[in-house]
């Protein structure tokens, strides 16, 4: 998980974004592995997750941040992965380009 909190690292550092929670495990879908990583932002919780494929033994990752804010952590997780899955359905694995 190294690489992941080096990542999550990355969107919290000055922008008041907070990762005090651990990301979510993750769920397979059509050969992918989303991981939602909901980031706290003054009480709500900014749709977020990594999105992962192994091809040709080299793991592909996506950070996938939405605009949206969700006020229940529970819900913010499950629109991510609603949004992850439209998002795989729609570009597959053109995400990773």
């Amino acid at each position: 998980m190294g690489f992941f909190s080096g990542l999550a690292s990355l969107f919290s550092s000055n922008t008041g974004h907070s990762t005090e929670q651990a990301a979510e495990e993750s769920i397979e879908y059509k050969g992918f592995a989303i991981t939602p990583n909901p980031m706290n932002e003054g009480g709500q919780y900014r749709l977020s997750a990594i999105i992962e494929k192994e091809v040709n033994e080299v793991v592909l990752s996506h950070a996938f941040i939405r605009s949206d804010v969700i006020a229940s952590r529970d819900d913010c997780i499950e629109m991510t992965i609603r949004k992850a899955k439209i998002a795989i359905d729609q570009m597959g694995e053109s995400i990773f380009n």
